[in-house]
């Protein structure tokens, strides 16, 4: 709690250098907010998949005369993190809504250094979680720590420039963008992993990675193990009648687009992909105070191939970036990050939100906010898991049995298809200029299978899920 205190506090004191005019609307509390908004922040979080997070972000918002408040006329995103269990995270992004008339852009690059990211198999349910491995090496002196089994190494790059341009003078738009990414992926470094464990709780040699099993029985092929490069054109719509951006509580914010890698423009395993997704914001209360909203997604493939680097995405075009991990912060809060890959994935989430006291304080608008919420995904056209061996590519007959027993073994222990994965939560927000949000949030999952899929997770982070 000490912890959460003095984060809260270190928000107050320091949430901006304010180099702006300001000016009062007609019959309104708020404080229209006008010229740039600085605010740069130590990046202290927590996420229960990555651990504790140390580093530093800018947000610069640029709001000019205030007349588009509380959307920004430009704004700047700046952050260099790293977390305890052993990522680092490197971000640059920019929107613009003003260089090209009708049109914004927006353009980000990003860097993920995963020494640990979790690998928990693909098709959700299908790959069996020994969740009490993992229970006993945490609490079993004299058994290693099984965590490492469900780890891999990955290197992430990921670059974006997208354009949304108005169609006529109507809610809706039509978006255009190019995305380069390039993933390197491998098994764990065992040393790094063991350092300064006592010998006990050392991750064996003799005890293969979930990753390694999966190269070894061929589901994952040779030919994108390592990684690959993906040179992608992304083009959709976009309908949007939000009444703001930051922290909306009326409208519908719904788009569509389809990705298209073919190994013409770059692409080292061409893949075709699209996405739903379709937001609704239902005012309960009037004047932001009660808000129900909830969001619907459907990322798919066409055909039955993709490679498997790029399965956990949740992808965007506009001033976002794509995200990794159905499950985690912002995807399925409360359950494992990486837990649910396939090759079409449904999720949705709901939550109500109760902006229960709001304020100005030194020239800037301040809002504390609840929600709950309940989260969900499930596979529904799942990877290819059979056995991609032949007797031939093994050294002795009997390795190649050994490699079949093990797979069969595994595979008996999962479901036949994936189920829904279901969590439920609660969270707390802490809200600035409708634009700068902190949230505390904490989720479980529910469900027979709930402990395949973790024990709960809480975060600190920034912004609302969506």
């Amino acid at each position: 709690m000490k912890r959460l205190f003095t984060l809260l506090l270190a928000i107050c004191a320091v949430s901006q250098i304010v180099a702006q005019t300001t000016e009062v609307a007609p019959n309104k509390k708020e404080i229209i907010k006008t010229g740039y908004n600085f605010g740069p922040l130590p990046a202290v979080a927590f996420d229960a998949d990555k651990g504790f997070q140390l580093g530093a972000l800018l947000n610069i918002y640029d709001f000019g005369d205030g007349s588009t408040y509380p959307n920004t006329r430009q704004q700047w995103y700046f952050e260099a993190s790293f977390f305890t269990k052993g990522s680092q995270l490197y971000v640059v992004s920019y929107d613009n809504r003003f260089w090209i008339p009708g049109v914004r852009f927006s353009t980000a690059l990003t860097i993920t250094n995963d020494k640990a990211m979790d690998f928990y198999g693909f098709n959700g349910y299908q790959s069996y979680f020994d969740y009490q491995k993992v229970l006993d090496g945490k609490k079993n002196d004299d058994m290693y720590i099984y965590t490492p089994k469900y780890r891999t190494n990955r290197l992430a790059a990921l670059f974006k420039a997208d354009f949304v341009g108005k169609i006529g003078n109507t809610p809706l738009s039509w978006e255009a963008g190019y995305h380069l990414s390039y993933f390197k992926q491998g098994a764990i470094n065992r040393a790094k992993i063991n350092k300064n464990k006592d010998e006990n709780k050392m991750f064996p040699d003799s005890e293969p990675t979930l990753f390694e099993q999966y190269r070894e029985w061929g589901i994952i092929k040779d030919s994108e193990a390592d990684g690959g490069l993906n040179s992608t054109v992304r083009v959709g719509l976009l309908f949007d009648t939000r009444d703001k951006e930051g922290a909306p509580s009326r409208g519908v914010w719904a788009e569509a687009h389809v990705m298209l890698a073919p190994k013409w423009l770059g692409t080292s395993n061409p893949y075709y992909k699209y996405s739903a997704t379709f937001r609704h914001y239902v005012p309960i209360v009037s004047n932001d105070r009660l808000t129900f909203a909830y969001r619907l997604n459907y990322e798919g493939t066409f055909g039955r191939k993709a490679p498997y680097y790029i399965l956990p995405y949740l992808t965007t075009v506009g001033p976002s970036y794509d995200r990794d991990g159905m499950g985690g912060f912002r995807t399925v809060r409360g359950i494992m990050r990486n837990r649910v890959q396939g090759l079409d994935m449904a999720s949705y989430n709901a939550e109500l939100r109760w902006r229960f006291v709001s304020f100005t304080l030194w020239k800037q608008n301040i809002a504390f906010g609840l929600n709950v919420f309940s989260d969900g995904t499930m596979v529904t056209k799942g990877y290819d898991m059979s056995f991609g061996r032949t007797l031939e590519e093994f050294a002795t007959q009997n390795e190649y049995e050994k490699a079949r027993e093990e797979y069969n073994a595994y595979m008996a222990k999962g479901t036949e298809r994936d189920r829904p994965h279901i969590t439920v939560g609660g969270g707390f927000r802490f809200i600035m200029n409708q634009n700068f949000i902190v949230c505390l949030e904490y989720g479980k999952p529910v469900g027979k299978l709930a402990k395949q899929d973790g024990k709960g997770a809480f975060y600190i982070n920034t912004g609302y899920l969506f």
